[in-house]
């Protein structure tokens, strides 16, 4: 299957708001097996859309279309697409009394203009909006299938994985098991993740293989199809094994996972707690771990350690110290994970220290980092980092390379 996806807006065109509905439907698609070798954008413009419409007839056999299917005049495709097709637009009276319930729940009276959105393509099939009020519209002719979702987020995703990709399992023949799964890196760059599995992707067929760089993080999703869930499953298992054999030193985890929620949970099943003193990255740390619910059980609480005077006197980092080594420094890193460890009780202290720019601090060029790891009853572990990037991306990368070394640990114990 070859698939086109058509983005309708002209807030899309001037930048007031990012597609994201084209990255999110690209993956699942692609989880379905489906090409997709299009995509398009264009404003609220009848003409300019039965031009994009017509160009993708002749070289997709499913297209989908978000946007457009409110109830306003500059609201189109759906007219568009009817015109294109030749095809009546009816009133639907299941869906004109789910529009009307709508604005019942919320105590408004609904506005003429709604009933539009009771228009339907004769002979389609209707998405329920279980979100707003635009249902979406699915239908085949001439031997292509156009889909029609609304342009909003929150409505188009529920509405596709609920009704859209059920419907194309089923009008698109698609009787091979699909399974994709996600292996996630942190620490390795793309061109040194593909340099050691380069072979892999050359003679990828079935699986596939796709890296990706994400937020600064590696990313391969593998996707495989057969003739049952055993043997795809099978074959994402062989194909990860080979993976991880060369990289699985970077590897942390599958899917939608994060950094913060695998030490998160794997700190909550250790029963372990931890507290962070923190100077460059400003309680980034902190600020991470408290995101998830429960955190109080396992995070004790962190200390910004910003300027020198805390370090030495809330920290206790030696004078010495700071006047020799310097406040940027691995013993400085040392002392701060240690002593913060010691000053709230917890079992695990981290630090971090460093040069965010845009000067130099104490001789030590930009992007200079220390993350310290004190664990009660073991040698304290300090990683020194060299990162590069704005103020911004280093701080983060900082805090994400304390989490990772976290993990690492926590993993081996």
């Amino acid at each position: 299957m070859n698939a086109e996806l058509i983005a309708v807006g002209t807030e899309l065109l001037l930048g007031q708001i990012v597609n994201t509905n084209a990255q999110f439907l690209s993956k699942e698609l692609a989880n379905l097996g489906i090409n997709v070798y299009h995509h398009s954008v264009v404003g609220d413009n009848q003409t300019r859309l039965q031009q994009v419409i017509e160009i993708a007839q002749k070289r997709s056999n499913l297209i989908i279309f978000t946007g457009g299917l409110g109830p306003t005049k500059d609201d189109l495709t759906k007219e568009t697409v009817a015109e294109v097709l030749d095809l009546p637009l009816v009133e639907d009276e299941n869906v004109l009394l789910d529009i009307s319930d709508y604005f019942k729940k919320q105590n408004r009276m609904m506005p003429e203009n709604n009933r539009k959105q009771a228009l339907i393509l004769k002979g389609s099939t209707i998405l329920p909006n279980h979100v707003g009020t635009a249902p979406g519209i699915a239908i085949k002719k001439d031997n292509i299938v156009y889909m029609l979702l609304p342009g909003p987020p929150a409505e188009m995703k529920p509405m596709f994985i609920n009704y859209g990709r059920p419907f194309l399992l089923e009008q698109l023949k698609i009787k091979e098991y699909i399974e994709s799964k996600v292996l996630k890196f942190f620490g390795i760059g793309e061109s040194k993740l593909e340099t050691e599995i380069l072979d892999l992707i050359e003679a990828q067929t079935n699986p596939t293989i796709a890296p990706v760089i994400e937020d600064g993080e590696a990313t391969i999703r593998l996707t495989a199809k057969g003739t049952s869930l055993e043997d795809v499953r099978k074959m994402l298992e062989e194909l990860e094994r080979k993976i991880l054999d060369r990289v699985g030193q970077y590897f942390y985890g599958y899917n939608n996972t994060t950094l913060y929620k695998e030490v998160f949970e794997l700190l909550k099943k250790k029963k372990m707690s931890i507290s962070s003193a923190e100077s460059l990255t400003g309680g980034g740390f902190a600020h991470e771990l408290t995101n998830f619910a429960g955190s109080s059980s396992i995070f004790k609480g962190s200390i910004v350690c910003y300027d020198t005077e805390v370090k030495k006197d809330i920290l206790k980092v030696p004078l010495e110290v700071i006047e020799i080594e310097g406040v940027v420094s691995n013993t400085c890193a040392k002392y701060m994970a240690e002593n913060v460890r010691q000053l709230l009780k917890t079992d695990i202290g981290i630090s971090f220290t460093g040069v965010a720019g845009p000067d130099m601090q104490e001789g030590k060029s930009v992007g200079t980092v220390f993350v310290g790891i004190a664990f009660k009853g073991q040698e304290t572990k300090v990683f020194p980092l060299n990162l590069a990037g704005s103020r911004s991306t280093i701080r983060k990368k900082s805090i994400k390379h304390g989490y990772f070394h976290l993990l690492k640990i926590l993993q081996s114990m």
